[in-house]
């Protein structure tokens, strides 16, 4: 069994609860799952997630829960690094900030000093903010990027009220980023063809060493498959591609399990980049990791974002798209560029 499956239910032994956020719904909610927990009032979410001298990586073992209020904007402009995969008008939010798996290269480990995650329960908020940019022009939203929602399902809810605000914004579409194996999830919300549902994809090998707590590949492509059966649009997003010593070989077996394990006529469209990080949050990552090859590797500084070198970077991608071709036409691989 995946160690991902233990992740339905999180056993919180600490919830921290912000004074303002206390009396919202979803927190009376969410601690009525966990009597047993020890209840912690605060003044301010930053109080505790902010504090110095935090130990990521130790907390990432057991980390607590914190349930506040964002009382800022909550909706931004899409990121250069990020694709906006031809939309004109791209933004992302973030209801989670950090996110119960533990991959050794997240740009979280190095933008967040805390392994703790937090739950903005005011996601009302974050919806006014979307409608008010509806009025200008159609939106697309990535609601996944600082964390994952799908394996956080059971406690926020928040896949099932995203995808029924979409059905009720026509000219609003929306990506949930996973790398979760919960197929039982499309049984549980309503249909939506504005709701795209994005698959990280990598090798076992790459899984195994750097994607701790995540879902296995077979995994990842049987709920991707389920989600294609249940009608809802599915991205394959081959991004990160990491670099090891075999990486054609491995990459080119999962390719093979992909055109086992799914109809990629059916796909919506796939992605492909290399790892790349802000080099503020890269200086974390190698403190954090002094003798893991992936961190420690000699990328290049390219305009304040870590990269492999260009040759490095060029073979990978233009390795993996000939393979993807062999499965789906050009047309709908989305290849990192900024």
């Amino acid at each position: 069994m995946s160690s991902a499956k233990g992740l339905y239910n999180f056993p919180f032994s600490h919830i921290y609860v912000e004074e303002k956020a206390a009396d919202h719904d979803l927190t009376k909610k969410i601690l009525s799952r966990y009597s047993k927990s020890a209840i912690i009032p605060i003044a301010h979410y930053k109080d505790v997630f902010n504090r110095p001298r935090q130990s990521f990586s130790i907390q990432k073992g057991s980390p607590s829960l914190i349930l506040a209020k964002n009382t800022g904007n909550s909706v931004f402009k899409g990121a250069p690094v990020c694709q906006d995969f031809g939309y004109d008008h791209f933004y992302y939010t973030s209801c989670v900030r950090n996110c119960i798996y533990d991959c050794e290269y997240c740009f979280l480990r190095g933008m967040y000093g805390s392994g703790n995650v937090v739950v903005f329960v005011n996601q009302e908020d974050s919806f006014s903010e979307v409608e008010a940019l509806l009025k200008n022009h159609p939106v697309y939203l990535c609601v996944s990027y600082d964390t994952d929602l799908i394996a956080l399902e059971n406690l926020t809810g928040f896949v099932r009220s995203w995808t029924e605000f979409t059905m009720a914004h026509p000219d609003l579409t929306i990506e949930i980023r996973t790398k979760s194996f919960r197929k039982d999830i499309y049984e549980k919300i309503p249909y939506c063809d504005r709701v795209i549902f994005a698959y990280t994809i990598s090798p076992q090998e790459i899984i195994d060493r750097y994607e701790k707590k995540t879902a296995s590949l077979s995994e990842r492509l049987s709920a991707a498959s389920c989600a294609m059966e249940k009608g809802f649009p599915v991205r394959l997003c081959f991004d990160p591609l990491i670099y090891i010593p075999n990486w054609k070989d491995i990459y080119t077996s999962m390719c093979s399990d992909v055109k086992k394990h799914i109809d990629t006529h059916q796909l919506k469209d796939i992605s492909v980049g290399s790892f790349r990080i802000s080099a503020e949050y890269f200086k974390k990552l190698r403190k954090d990791f002094p003798i893991s090859p992936l961190c420690q590797f000699p990328y290049e500084n390219h305009g304040g974002v870590m990269e492999y070198p260009e040759p490095v970077r060029n073979d990978m991608e233009n390795t993996l798209i000939t393979l993807l071709q062999n499965l789906i036409s050009k047309d709908k691989i989305y290849q990192t560029d900024f």
